[in-house]
């Protein structure tokens, strides 16, 4: 709109609410929880800003009580993931061409609306469709999708700003084009701002989306649609897209015009969809930029210098807020024989104390993991330790389905350092600890590095600098998030960029400039002033 140069201040993390007893801001909250759950309402497929409805039903129920149903949703089929390509292509001609300034003063807006006028709305529906307590949906679908909106602009115009160097006879410069076709974005069911992440960090950048989220947190995803068109966000940059992965896959795979794949999800499904991009090398237009975060094994490694009631509290909070369902959940824990009966006394006193069951009720810590199939993996888990020699259940073991997914916070106490829990991703409530002797520090730092195939997020407690130094060391490649005395999960935006290699992803850092590089194609513009005029070199005259 004008010729103004404009950079964006860094800007401040979104303050979160406290929500204690009387506050009006729990009474808010509670009056949106009591209408939505007196309410199922139809969320539609949105292609090009148009609502369909395909008659293909699902439902989404509340994790907690899944005999409540909250909505019922139109799936899209092939059909419809075709049309909302074809809507993503067609909106990209305008939507690419204006300033990223333009671009960027819309996802402030939907910052905003999310701070002052839909906060609850948002908190609500995760707390009851994706059953997370009050402060897990106010760190994630408020705080987080917030701070993703705003660091995500500031950080553009830094990257918009980094130019080469000119000469007195040239001039160069970097022009920051999006990609050239269309992003798909899959989601997680585990954080609304994930979901809002991966579709509006490509969008910032110049790019169109077809969205697949989980079936599992539509009703959260459903609210981001809405707030996007509210804040003027065009038709067509991002279209919603509930489908059956294999649908999406095998139609946005095959496309030539697919640009690039915005993921969070399981090592499993992102390997193939690798393998169906790269069967389709030949079709596409350019090279697709693959951008992925998978799972994590993530561990708590504790020095015997360490102080028990410190790692308690992390291994309590790190491995069974929000039930574990977070790739950066504590999963696996060393400790030495030295602190271990301290560390276990802590440990089980602070689980007796954990109250489980419905998110709405405040006083409950872990609430329901996320669905049926989640549930029978989860136990399986804990099954086969149950009848293991190699394993003792020292707390929990135990789970319920009748009324909602609910799984008590459980330890596993294991002989053998390569035990299946050691080095599989659990998603859900279940650490499980190794205890190594005090001399074979150095040793157990290997295992722990050599033990899983990923290397997401990972701690030392240590009040050894040396022994905290040695492990920050053979642990270079074990996390891509290494925490120094903290649990190793709750990454900030702005603060701690997330994300880790092995078969944990492609380490693009959600949260940093990172993330957002690799949704922009960039060209070098060289202008030179008095072009040549004779092509031999001086030393030919």
């Amino acid at each position: 709109m004008n010729n103004a140069i404009f950079t964006f201040e860094k800007p401040k993390n979104e303050e979160v609410k406290k929500y204690l007893p009387g506050s009006d801001e729990l009474k808010l909250l509670e009056a949106e929880l009591k209408r939505q759950s007196s309410m199922e309402i139809e969320i539609p497929i949105i292609i090009g800003g148009q609502e369909i409805r395909t008659g293909n039903i699902g439902k989404v129920v509340m994790p907690h009580d899944h005999s409540h149903v909250l909505a019922t949703y139109h799936l899209a089929g092939e059909n419809e993931i075709q049309m909302a390509i074809e809507a993503a292509k067609e909106a990209k001609r305008k939507w690419e061409r204006i300033s990223w300034l333009e671009r960027a003063s819309i996802m402030l807006k939907i910052a905003e609306l999310i701070s002052k006028k839909y906060r609850n709305l948002l908190n609500a529906a995760t707390m009851l469709g994706q059953s997370k307590n009050i402060y897990q949906a106010e760190i994630d679908a408020a705080c987080e999708t917030i701070d993703f909106l705003r660091f995500n602009a500031y950080l553009a115009s830094r990257v918009y700003s980094a130019q080469p160097f000119s000469t007195e006879t040239q001039i160069n410069r970097l022009e920051y084009r999006a990609l050239e076709g269309f992003v798909f974005a899959v989601s997680p069911f585990n954080f609304t701002s994930i979901a809002s992440n991966l579709a509006l960090a490509p969008a910032l950048m110049g790019n169109t989306v077809v969205w697949k989220p989980a079936t599992t947190a539509l009703l959260s995803n459903y609210y981001l649609m809405q707030i996007y068109k509210e804040a003027g966000l065009p038709d067509g940059v991002v279209n919603f897209i509930p489908s059956k992965g294999s649908d999406a896959g095998n139609v946005v795979l095959a496309h030539r015009d697919f640009a690039g794949l915005h993921f969070t999800g399981s090592n499993s499904t992102f390997n193939i969809l690798w393998k169906k991009i790269a069967q389709n090398l030949e079709n596409y237009k350019s090279y697709p930029r693959i951008v992925g975060e998978t799972g994590g094994k993530d561990f708590v490694f504790v020095h015997k210098s360490a102080k028990p009631i410190e790692v308690a509290t992390s291994i309590v909070a790190g491995a069974f807020e929000y039930q574990g369902q977070k790739c950066s959940a504590a999963s696996r824990a060393y400790i030495p024989e030295s602190l271990w009966i301290e560390i276990k006394s802590e440990i089980q006193r602070m689980l007796s104390e954990i109250k489980i069951g419905s998110p709405v009720v405040y006083q409950n810590f872990v609430n329901a993991v996320i669905d049926k199939n989640a549930f029978d993996r989860i136990m399986s888990y804990i099954e086969e330790a149950k009848y293991s020699p190699d394993c003792q259940i020292i707390s929990g073991g135990n789970g319920d389905d009748s009324k909602g997914y609910f799984i008590e916070p459980t330890i596993i106490l294991t002989k053998n350092p390569n035990f299946k829990t050691m080095q599989e991703e659990i998603f859900g409530p279940v650490m499980t600890i190794y205890v190594y002797p005090d001399d074979k520090y150095s040793e157990t730092l290997e295992l722990c590095d050599e033990t899983s195939p990923y290397g997401l997020t990972g701690s030392i407690f240590s009040n050894d600098k040396y022994a905290t130094v040695e492990a920050c060391a053979k642990l270079r490649h074990a996390a891509g998030n290494f925490y120094i005395n903290d649990k190793p999960t709750g990454a900030v935006v702005g603060l701690q960029p997330f994300g880790g290699a092995r078969a944990s992803g492609t380490n693009d850092k959600a949260g940093g400039h990172f993330n957002l590089m690799r949704w922009t194609s960039p060209r070098t513009l060289k202008e030179t002033f008095i072009p040549p005029t004779d092509y031999r070199y001086d030393y030919m005259k």
